[in-house]
């Protein structure tokens, strides 16, 4: 695998890191863009262990900062400015030697694929969105739901939801999901908390469950642009 790092430029005066992995033995098949969850930032350990697993896996893979982590700050970024960093590493994507003409992924842990169904829906074209944990509502807030604009998805999408996840209740998200005409997937871990860690009872390591993860995440991206639309639920 090679791996290399990149500043990307947002704004005039705003720039954020990010890294950047591809096979070492193969031509890339296509290209995957991971952000980062509201409490953690790209080194987080389940998004390098993604980024460089589907780049084991045949894609190239990228991580990147929003502004808030690149600062130092704990408060997440108002939406545009998070839609914007998401635009700015698209951009940098599609202008990297070697991944322009490569289907493009936008993938987040809970509010970075959140941002990226944002700017999905409003018109960015990508071949997929992959949500590993979508916040559908705030914790013990279900009525507050986060999915008004999901219809207006066209690409094919692909949920991964821990059973357990305080942040999407199931049934609310299959009910949200009906009335999307993309075509879907939900691949539900089972036990799973909001970030994939199950009770020691069920006897899965974390890195069980994460390689789990990353095959349903393969698997989906090879089948990208043969789905019919509707959806469909896949368990363990």
């Amino acid at each position: 695998m090679h791996t290399w790092e990149r500043r990307i430029a947002v704004g005039d005066d705003i720039a954020v890191d990010s890294v950047w992995s591809r096979p070492a033995d193969r031509a890339p098949s296509w290209a995957v863009i991971l952000a980062h969850g509201a409490g953690n930032d790209m080194h987080a350990p389940f998004l390098r262990v993604m980024q460089e697993g589907l780049a084991r896996r045949g894609g190239v893979s990228v991580r990147f900062n929003f502004p808030y982590k690149q600062q130092g700050r704990k408060a997440p970024d108002r939406g545009p400015l998070l839609e914007a960093t998401w635009r700015a590493v698209i951009a940098a994507a599609r202008a990297e030697p070697g991944c322009a003409q490569l289907p493009l992924v936008l993938a987040g842990k809970s509010m970075g694929g959140r941002m990226a169904s944002h700017v999905a829906a409003a018109g960015e074209p990508c071949a997929g969105l992959l949500f590993l944990g979508y916040p559908l509502h705030p914790a013990r807030r279900p009525e507050t739901l986060r999915s008004a604009h999901l219809p207006h998805i066209r690409c094919p999408m692909l949920f991964v939801q821990g059973s357990r996840d305080a942040l999407c209740d199931l049934g609310l998200l299959r009910r949200e999901l009906a009335a999307v005409s993309a075509p879907w997937r939900l691949h539900v871990v089972e036990g799973g908390d909001h970030s994939f860690k199950v009770p020691k009872k069920l006897g899965r390591s974390e890195a069980r469950v994460w390689e789990e993860i990353l095959e349903v995440a393969t698997d989906w991206i090879g089948d990208l642009g043969v789905g019919e639309p509707g959806g469909a639920e896949r368990r363990p």
